[in-house]
């Protein structure tokens, strides 16, 4: 049996570049297409199951040490392995009997997902945004071709094109005849002998670019919306993958969201929940005036029509809606209190007692509306 590293010609300590240039050199001396002699044949069968034994890191410490060298069954390198035979008659991996075609350059480009702060006035009627993207683009200098201008990819010398190198291998079920990706082009079928100095041969080069979005109003935090087309363009010029953009809404100072609907709440003195009155409030469109029914009690909500928040898919804005929360005083001057005792002599106010539970919106929302 032949010395896998004599038929390459390279020392039994030779780096994976040095065994690649060797099978490459020998490859293109003795292919049949290239030199149709017999002898000439046998011999590239030796190199390029030599060069199989020897580029794959585990079949080459297993003939290092003194084991089989990849053949089937152990029997020598006159037989093909079962990923051979497997491959012949199941048609895995390199395509069975009949030759693949070659592999495209061209691909599409990966998915970008960026992220996008938000306050809740941007949510309340959608917002205009310029979003700053770290991405590959389009190589300028050579369009995508990889190659450097006025040059062109050649057909592969060794594959002539197809992308496949074929072999017939002797195995026990007789002569199989195997397909493998060409390892001097990688399947392409073509080369790049002068490859585009800008993006170093991948038709792409990693730049800062500027996409425009309008996000619409209603989004909320966790929701992704998708750009299709704007992600980054694929190797070789190939079609541009999609842009997500993950939206985070910041907490609001005074509002807060359930639904369509804005949350509030609204202070009120003592005075005037006892005798009513008129207040100009900021919403987040604008100075809004709301009125203070006479009575008005802790709790009770106060809902202005039409002044909360876009639906994502609709057009009739949700409401906001104000709880009460009537402030006491907590010091009064000795005036003050005496009017007090005389207001409670005039209306005679019934004591303090426990009553039925009436769960009011303050009392149900008072998480929300905590600041």
């Amino acid at each position: 049996m032949a010395d896998h590293y004599e038929v390459l010609g390279v020392a039994r300590d030779a780096s994976p570049e040095e065994i690649k240039k060797a099978y490459r050199r020998l490859a293109r001396q003795l292919h049949p297409d290239v030199n149709p002699g017999e002898d000439a044949a046998e011999r590239f069968k030796l190199v390029t199951h030599a060069y199989d034994v020897l580029s794959d890191p585990d079949q080459r410490q297993r003939y290092d040490l003194g084991g089989d060298s990849g053949a089937f069954g152990g029997a020598g390198a006159g037989f093909g392995g079962f990923s051979d035979i497997f491959e012949t008659f199941f048609g895995g991996g390199g395509g069975g009997t009949r030759a693949g075609r070659p592999r495209s350059r061209r691909e599409r480009g990966q998915d970008a997902l960026v992220r996008v702060d938000l306050t809740l006035g941007d949510v309340v009627f959608g917002v205009h945004r310029d979003i700053e993207v770290d991405t590959a683009v389009l190589c300028e200098t050579c369009q995508g071709s990889c190659c450097q201008p006025g040059t062109q990819p050649v057909t592969c010398d060794i594959c002539h094109g197809s992308g496949q190198i074929q072999r017939t291998v002797r195995s026990l079920l007789g002569n199989v005849v195997t397909s493998q990706p060409c390892t001097t082009c990688q399947g392409y079928g073509t080369t790049i002998p002068y490859p585009c100095s800008t993006c170093q041969g991948q038709g792409r080069v990693r730049a800062r670019r500027t996409v425009s979005i309008d996000i619409p109003a209603g989004v909320e935090t966790g929701l992704r919306l998708q750009l299709p087309g704007s992600g980054e363009v694929g190797p070789a010029g190939g079609p541009n993958g999609d842009l997500y953009l993950e939206v985070t809404v910041a907490p609001h100072d005074v509002f807060s969201r359930d639904g369509d609907d804005l949350l509030a709440t609204l202070e009120v003195s003592m005075i005037d929940a006892i005798l009513g009155t008129s207040v100009t409030i900021d919403s987040l469109d604008g100075p809004v005036d709301l009125e203070i029914r006479q009575g008005v009690q802790a709790g009770d909500e106060l809902t202005i029509r039409g002044r909360g928040i876009t639906p994502l898919r609709g057009e009739q804005r949700g409401d906001l809606r104000v709880a009460v929360q009537v402030v006491t005083p907590s010091h009064l001057d000795p005036k003050s209190r005496a009017l007090v005792q005389e207001l409670a002599k005039r209306t005679r106010p019934a004591p303090p007692h426990l009553a039925e539970f009436h769960p009011g919106l303050f009392s149900k929302l008072r998480g929300k509306f905590k600041r």
